[in-house]
């Protein structure tokens, strides 16, 4: 692959206009530009998420899915256009299957944080859940891919699943939510 960017101090986008993969220039609060940015800004989530240690079944997970949203993004940045391999949500579900066999059911709800890793995890999925949104308000105005919304859905998903792995991993277990009620009561105890 050659130099793809020569220059990347342009100029063209002070105006608060952008230019897209196919030419085409449109405002950089457009739906679409919007869309990629919260894309972009969870493949840098990632891209910390996997600086911390991790079990070494999640990290190569994790580095597929970091250049899945770069194929997500490359997709959005070009109208029409098709980069996310069909297969990506089916990875997905898979991963989704093979971590949350070995969790425990859910009886209480849990709270973000308990660890460094399980908290940018937790970042992670938050702003998954935002880049999904986006992608969903884009797709009211343009045409979307089925396959790319679901994988957004299925990635949240999965996020919060390993956020429970690197609980434990990190911590030896979660950091369960308490009512306000049941603190209450355990303050006054």
């Amino acid at each position: 692959m050659g130099n793809r960017l020569s220059k990347i101090a342009t100029r063209t986008g002070d105006e608060g206009r952008t230019g897209l993969g196919d030419g085409s220039r449109v405002d950089k609060d457009s739906h679409r530009v919007e869309a990629f940015g919260e894309v972009d800004e969870l493949n840098s989530f990632m891209g910390r998420l996997l600086a911390h240690e991790l079990p070494e079944d999640v990290a190569p997970v994790l580095a597929q899915v970091q250049n899945e949203l770069f194929d997500l993004g490359a997709e959005l940045a070009v109208p029409g256009h098709s980069a996310l391999p069909l297969e990506a949500v089916e990875r997905l579900d898979g991963a989704l299957a093979y971590f949350n066999d070995s969790l425990p059911h859910l009886k209480e709800f849990i709270l973000p944080g308990g660890g460094k890793a399980t908290a940018d995890c937790h970042i992670a999925r938050a702003v998954c859940r935002r880049a999904e949104r986006k992608l969903v308000a884009l797709s009211h105005h343009e045409a979307v891919r089925d396959e790319s919304m679901a994988y957004l859905n299925r990635l949240s998903d999965l996020l919060f699943v390993v956020a429970r792995v690197l609980s434990r991993y990190e911590n030896g277990g979660e950091v369960l939510w308490r009512p306000a009620g049941q603190r209450a009561a355990d303050e006054g105890a």
